[in-house]
């Protein structure tokens, strides 16, 4: 590999961090000089220097060293649209995408970002999911003064639709996202709890 092919990988690697030179030399404990040096290409990170920028800028040595991230929007779009398979269990929608991510999360070009998102939003989904099941099932929500008023307002049991509706906002997200992958957009799961960072 040569320097001029290293210092743009760092320099990337530092662009997605969101860090300024200053930042990844104060992080790496290096010298602003010597960050300057390594993006411009004027020198190659070996050793100790090499190991202080992985550990700042959170990278593996692939990441780094033998970088074969290719860009490949069909991957992404069928990441996306594999979360899809919630639809016949919904647990299949966290493990197509894990299987698909942990397959790709160093090979192929904003794969790991949004492979987080994706499972990220997908275990929230299945979690609230099963928390309205569990509340529906038990009853708890139909001894609930305020939620009986809601009930009476709405007719009754149409509480039912609720895991329906969720199953269309989260068939709604998955086809959204996807169009904005193919449009080259970056995209956005709401809600979800950071369960993988």
């Amino acid at each position: 590999m040569s320097k001029s092919e290293l210092s743009k990988r760092v320099k990337e690697l530092r662009s997605r961090k969101g860090l300024s030179q200053e930042q990844l030399a104060e992080n790496s404990g290096l010298s602003l000089r010597t960050i300057q040096r390594i993006e411009n290409g004027e020198t190659e990170p070996r050793g100790e220097t090499l190991k202080r920028l992985m550990n700042a800028l959170d990278a593996a040595p692939d990441d780094i060293m033998d970088w074969n991230i290719v860009e490949d929007k069909g991957f992404l779009t069928a990441l996306n649209l594999s979360a899809l398979g919630f639809l016949f269990f919904p647990l299949l929608g966290i493990l197509i995408p894990l299987i698909l991510w942990i397959s790709k999360k160093d090979k192929v070009k904003n794969v790991n970002e949004m492979g987080k998102a994706i499972l990220n939003f997908q275990i929230t989904w299945v979690l609230i999911l099963s928390l309205i099941y569990f509340l529906l099932i038990s009853g708890i929500l139909s001894r609930l003064e305020w939620f009986g008023n809601i009930t009476s307002y709405l007719g009754g049991g149409k509480l039912i639709f609720a895991p329906i509706l969720l199953y269309a906002y989260n068939s709604i997200f998955i086809l959204v996202n996807t169009i904005f992958v193919y449009k080259g957009l970056s995209v956005k799961y709401f809600p979800s709890i950071r369960f993988l960072r």
